[in-house]
């Protein structure tokens, strides 16, 4: 093997296990779901969004024909597809959760209708789906923004996960390095608010973790 598809092989395989171990930080709420029998302080709409753009990006594999995409895709789509049945099983209101659950699979299916029926050319529809697929991808990574700012205000980050912190950032410049590759920019771009935004929440542990350490002697005197 050359070293170039050596090369792609190591870069394909960190893109697959850094995005698993990303996914993967959900278990610890559905292990919390299902040792309180509720969903308290559990956010749904990660799960959602996060299931859709799964389905969304398999879509782009298959049409490319790129197996890492559809492994990691589909992995991440059955996972999160699974977060949402514990959660809608405990949710003691289902109507909100099953309403913002079909809203979200209908725009699904009619994209999906669209980009298959109603765009016939293939370089047409591999340039639109991608196109869709970082747009829906980069307001994924920028949504927490606002709650970056009620840490700041706050001076807390409790908040915030350190390992889905590390893994995303991981898993953003896998994939970006993935794109670059490929001269996908589909996948290169949408990858780069991710390494963005991780960055900026080490900085904010790094920050309030060393004021704590600052005020902790104050609160044992």
């Amino acid at each position: 093997m050359e070293a170039g598809g050596v090369a792609d092989s190591l870069l394909s395989g960190a893109c697959v296990l850094f995005t698993l171990a990303m996914y993967s930080t959900g278990l610890s709420d559905l292990r919390q779901m299902r040792m309180t029998r509720s969903v308290d302080s559990v956010q749904f709409l990660p799960f959602l969004t996060t299931d859709i753009n799964n389905l969304s990006w398999m879509s782009y594999g298959a049409l490319k024909g790129d197996g890492t995409l559809i492994f990691v895709n589909a992995t991440g789509a059955v996972l999160q597809t699974l977060y949402i049945l514990v959660y809608l099983h405990y949710c003691p209101r289902k109507r909100p959760v099953l309403l913002q659950t079909a809203a979200l699979l209908g725009v699904f299916l009619l994209g999906f209708g669209y980009f298959w029926l109603l765009v016939p050319n293939l370089e047409a529809r591999l340039q639109q789906l991608g196109l869709f697929c970082s747009v829906f991808t980069i307001s994924m990574y920028l949504s927490p923004l606002a709650d970056l700012a009620k840490i700041i205000q706050t001076r807390s980050t409790q908040r915030l996960s350190f390992p889905l912190t590390i893994a995303t950032l991981l898993t953003s410049a896998s994939w970006t390095l993935y794109g670059f590759r490929l001269g996908d920019p589909y996948i290169m771009v949408p990858n780069l608010p991710g390494i963005l935004t991780s960055f900026i929440r080490l900085w904010l542990f790094w920050k309030y973790s060393q004021e704590q350490d600052r005020n902790y002697p104050l609160l044992q005197t």
